[in-house]
């Protein structure tokens, strides 16, 4: 196929192109595009080195039937994906601009790739990084036990920001080492040596823009509409890797090693038997696998489980996931 990535030279478009090259996906020509901030700038791809194009009307114009890979942020996307789509692309878009939109697929391969089998679909949404790691350990509690009710509280990097977060996060800690004053312009509050319960502005009813995503999206990927779903998102200071706590209260009667024996057998999911052997976020750094672990009881409701989680959330929740929809789509 002929392969254009948009957003190349951020975390999740080099993630993509990586992702793309270890899996050997079968691509005849590639274009990286980004914004005229990295002109002139190379890229590697399978031994070769390629230059940038600068993201605009005049140089972004796709095949027909090439595959996009928007790796950008939603006000972009909404300009450009339009433009795509005309040109006969085929779009698969990283940001949050299309995927509540009730005739945009938003897949998680594993869980609801069906939708992508009949075929004739041009513009796929791939989901919150946060949401993909949450499904991916619901779907099999739905499907064998149904699902009542999830509460969950996230714990994400920097990354999730892009690599800016990063950046201020190691800045604000040197600073702070060296008790030097340090300065605030991606995250709401200091970072380093901090946790922060705010990801997105707050609404009327003081949800957080990044928890009514992981409400919606859940939702949405499930096709649980009614399902109550309540979230706390919380900026951590890591630089990679998003952790999760999960109480789930099902349908039906459920204990820990019913839990356990359905993620056993679960493609892209990591189950730990054992209480001592948790995941934690260093572990689940380079892995595809969403890492479960800390599986037991919520004596608070008659069929509560909790359960821990974590995810290298530039791969199952950005970058591999992206790829996973090409491959179905091939």
């Amino acid at each position: 196929m002929n392969i254009s990535v948009v957003g190349a030279t951020g975390l999740v478009g080099r993630e993509v192109i990586e992702t793309l090259e270890s899996r050997n996906f079968p691509v005849d020509r590639i274009r990286f595009f980004a914004s005229s901030h990295s002109t002139g700038e190379m890229l590697v791809w399978r031994e070769s080195s390629l230059s940038v194009e600068v993201l605009d009307e005049e140089h972004f114009h796709p095949a027909s039937g090439e595959l996009v890979f928007m790796c950008v942020d939603a006000a972009i996307s909404r300009h450009f994906v339009p433009q795509a789509l005309d040109c006969g692309a085929i779009v698969i878009d990283n940001s949050s601009a299309f995927r509540l939109e009730p005739d945009v697929p938003l897949i998680v391969p594993e869980v609801n790739g069906d939708l992508l089998q009949e075929g004739g679909v041009s513009l796929i949404a791939n989901p919150n990084c946060s949401t993909a790691q949450l499904v991916m350990a619901l779907a099999p509690l739905a499907s064998e036990f149904g699902l009542q009710r999830v509460i969950v509280s996230t714990y994400q990097s920097t990354a999730g920001v892009g690599q800016d977060g990063i950046d201020e996060l190691s800045s604000q800690v040197v600073s702070l080492l060296n008790q030097k004053p340090i300065s605030t312009a991606i995250f709401p509050r200091q970072i380093a040596f901090n946790c922060i319960p705010q990801i997105g502005p707050f609404d009327e009813e003081g949800n957080s823009e990044e928890e009514l995503k992981i409400v919606g999206e859940t939702r949405k990927i499930l096709r649980l509409p009614d399902l109550a779903v309540a979230a706390t998102a919380v900026r951590v200071p890591t630089f990679c890797g998003h952790a999760q706590a999960v109480l789930a209260e099902t349908n039906t009667p459920v204990t820990p090693a019913d839990v356990f024996a359905v993620f056993s057998g679960r493609r892209g999911v990591t189950v730990y038997p054992h209480q001592e052997e948790y995941p934690d976020v260093i572990s689940s750094i380079g892995t595809d696998d969403v890492l479960i672990g800390r599986i037991r009881r919520d004596p608070t409701v008659p069929f509560g489980i909790q359960f821990w989680t974590v995810a290298d959330n530039l791969r199952k929740g950005a970058a591999l996931n992206a790829v996973q929809i090409a491959e179905m789509l091939l």
